[in-house]
């Protein structure tokens, strides 16, 4: 029986530039860079409290994966904000969405109080869109 997750994909345009972001803006921790032949590397971060999951910085280019008009297409979804690739949790969103800000982090949407609990929105340098919550969210304490 499958027990959890432990690595997954974020298409990325740029690995270097989704490198300063994760980890530089989001504070996320290298797990793997290991080059894998010219011009590609096999990159993988983790949030800080959460080193079981690695996200894989896969980047989007022409490849035996990607021919020519995929990867053309991918990147331009991917620009365009298509992909929400997930939700990540803080203890005070308030002040994460303060310290991201101040780092450059752009956000679609700051921190609001909905009827599932308080969300704010942002994308990381490629154009994949984040939700950013409390994990107080998650413990049925929505009248943050």
């Amino acid at each position: 029986m499958i027990t959890k997750m432990t690595v997954t994909n974020i298409h990325v345009i740029d690995q270097d530039s989704a490198y300063d972001f994760y980890v530089n803006k989001l504070g996320f921790k290298v797990v793997d860079d290991i080059p894998m032949g010219p011009d590609s590397r096999w990159l993988t971060v983790s949030p800080p409290e959460q080193p079981d999951l690695q996200l894989v910085l896969f980047p989007v280019k022409v490849s035996k994966m990607f021919p020519k008009e995929t990867a053309e297409t991918l990147i331009d979804l991917i620009k365009k904000g298509i992909f929400g690739c997930g939700v990540l949790t803080c203890n005070d969103i308030f002040a994460t969405y303060e310290e991201l800000k101040a780092k450059g982090v752009e956000f679609i949407k700051p921190p609001k109080k909905e009827f599932y609990g308080t969300e704010a929105l942002f994308k990381d340098d490629s154009g994949n869109y984040f939700s950013l919550q409390p994990l107080t969210n998650f413990d049925n304490e929505n009248d943050i």
